[in-house]
């Protein structure tokens, strides 16, 4: 058989072809007519209403959903975090959701001040259903919902706009019709989603929203929640919060009803104007922060962003954003690592690990740069006074105390790492604070130790290559007894006598000198051998560990008549001792360098 083939196509031609194509097949969304934008101007001052929707759109982008209990574990775990808003489900849906808000009512387990959040479709059996579903809680938000865009319209329901809005208008009032099924001690306020908001003439998504709100006629005592979805992110954030403010402009035109904040939010009056991000083009979080500042004042999301496609808004980012800036966001996340570890062994999702915030690796630093910049950062603000000064370390946004995390994790060392790094887990970890000079010897030990095995090192592994490779040094040099005098000074500074028996190269000396302390004295004896002669060209000593545990730590940098440099470390319970340690290790890596 003849086999057939493609003739070659330049590179160049092939580019300028996907690129003709690319360009037939996606077209740019275009800007909003929106002729005094006010939000580039405002901040965001305080936080707003949140409502999680984990229970719900979370776990309905799950493989496998939860269960009634894991599900009960999960509210609990809300209520812990401080939300006042979350959507429990689809009580209409099937068996497990229905049974889950019944136990929730019956057991008693919503709080007086919490509100819980229902979703349903506008059919009257359905209706009825989730009203039998949420009666008996103190606080149901029943949310409503059809999708309003140009593409639903023509190829989801074939409708047209105007039968678009009676459509939402006789959901509204089947639900005004089925009241009678809940009791007066549960309240019922109405939350309205104009599905696909995002991707929906403005106008429109206007006259929709209006006939609703006349349809329910809400009153500030119980206000009419309007929420706007981006159900699929369509445009760059700035375009998100264009067509937050239009909207909210041109209701407030139509309807009259709202009070505005200073920060631009509306507050008071008879609707909330609320915000359901989604995560298709990766910039949830900013398309809600900026929909903020447009004038929404309430937020739906997920922890994480879990949710369909892409996700939905990570709450904990927005939220967490705001406490960056001072700002109290009312959600506690403190303990953030044990948020992660029940959000994962309830859900089966994983947090990534460079997840903003709560990430295994978000306040870990492995460039040597990075590293040294946070140590010195971190040392400067122990000085000034830690905690009673304002924040501001390089690289870390927050404390990591502040959600919990230690500064032990903040450093990690591979084969990335600079000499800081190395510094400051032998710090932080094990009291071992190197001389500046050393830190770019230690820091290289590590670093080619790291690289060579191809992983990261824990901190007891860095500790190790320390302590073999300066405190525990054996050969050619070793000591096997010492004994020092305090003479009477008299007219001579050499007032200690120290008397030692070495090993060199496996022959062993006994010899004797004077100095003005155990480390020049053991210096002075060692010049009776065949040790090579040096000169002590600097020395550091510190204490490590506390009360009976105390010990010495010794450095030194050692000079030999060869013109070779190097610094040696020890560490004793005796001060004197740490020192001659210290020179023993300079002196064994000395050989070692030259074998």
């Amino acid at each position: 058989m003849e086999s057939l083939s493609c003739p070659a196509v330049p590179l160049e031609a092939f580019s300028k072809l996907c690129y003709a194509f690319c360009m037939a097949k996606y077209q740019p969304f275009g800007k909003i007519n929106l002729e005094k934008r006010s939000w580039p101007d405002n901040v965001i001052t305080k936080a707003p209403i949140w409502c999680s929707v984990d229970l719900r759109d979370g776990n309905q982008a799950l493989p496998v959903p939860m269960s009634v209990e894991q599900k009960l574990a999960y509210f609990d775990l809300l209520l812990k975090i401080g939300f006042k808003q979350i959507e429990i489900g689809f009580p209409s849906a099937n068996d497990t959701e229905y049974s889950f808000v019944r136990r929730l009512i019956d057991e008693n387990l919503i709080p007086q001040d919490v509100a819980v959040q229902v979703l349903c479709q506008a059919r009257k059996p359905l209706i009825r259903q989730t009203f039998s579903a949420v009666n008996g809680a103190p606080h149901v938000i029943f949310h409503l919902y059809n999708a309003v865009s140009e593409v639903q319209r023509k190829f989801t329901f074939g409708m047209s706009r105007k039968e678009l809005v009676d459509l939402a208008c006789n959901g509204v009032r089947l639900v005004k019709d089925n009241l009678y099924y809940v009791g007066e001690k549960t309240k019922i306020q109405l939350e309205y989603s104009p599905e696909d908001f995002s991707a929906t003439d403005g106008d429109f998504c206007v006259e929709i929203c209006r006939c609703v709100y006349e349809e329910w006629n809400p009153t500030a005592d119980n206000p009419l929640i309007l929420n706007l979805p981006a159900t699929v992110e369509t445009a760059t954030a700035n375009i998100f919060a264009d067509q937050v403010e239009y909207f909210i402009t041109h209701f407030e035109d139509a309807v009259g009803i709202h009070e505005r904040l200073d920060d631009g939010r509306i507050c008071g009056g008879k609707v909330i104007i609320s915000l359901h991000n989604h995560n298709d083009r990766g910039t949830g979080v900013a398309c809600a922060e900026l929909g903020l500042l447009a004038g929404a004042s309430r937020v739906e999301g997920t922890l994480f962003g879990n949710g369909e496609r892409t996700g939905n808004l990570d709450i904990i980012t927005v939220a967490m954003n705001m406490f960056t800036q001072g700002i109290n966001p009312g959600l506690d996340f403190s303990r953030i690592n044990d948020v992660c570890v029940q959000f994962t062994n309830l859900t089966g999702m994983a947090v990534p690990v460079r997840q903003p915030y709560g990430g295994q690796l978000v306040f870990t630093s492995f460039s040597g740069s990075h590293q040294d910049a946070i140590r010195k950062a971190m040392a400067a603000r122990a000085q000034c006074g830690g905690d009673d000064v304002p924040w501001c370390i390089p690289y870390l946004p927050i404390d990591p105390k502040d959600v919990g995390r230690e500064y032990e994790e903040i450093i990690r060392i591979n084969a990335q790492s600079g000499k800081s790094g190395a510094a400051w887990i032998l710090e932080n970890r094990f009291g071992v604070i190197l001389p500046k000079e050393m830190q770019i010897i230690v820091g290289k030990a590590v670093k080619q130790a790291a690289d060579t095995a191809q992983k990261e090192l824990l901190p007891q592994e860095v500790y190790k290559l320390f302590s073999d490779g300066w405190l525990n040094t054996a050969e050619p040099l070793s000591v096997l007894d010492i004994a020092e005098t305090h003479m009477d000074g008299g007219d001579s500074s050499d007032n200690v006598l120290c008397r030692t028996s070495i090993l060199w190269n496996g022959k062993q000396y006994s010899v004797g000198g004077k100095g003005n302390g155990p480390v020049a004295a053991f210096s002075k004896a060692l010049a009776f051998t065949p040790v090579p002669p040096f000169s002590v060209a600097d020395f550091h000593e510190h204490s490590i560990g506390s009360g009976s545990d105390t010990d010495a730590m010794a450095y030194v940098k050692l000079r030999f008549e060869n013109g070779d440099v190097q610094w040696g470390a020890g560490r004793s319970s005796n001060i004197g001792r740490a020192g001659i340690n210290a020179i023993v290790s300079a002196i064994n890596r000395l050989s070692c360098s030259n074998s």
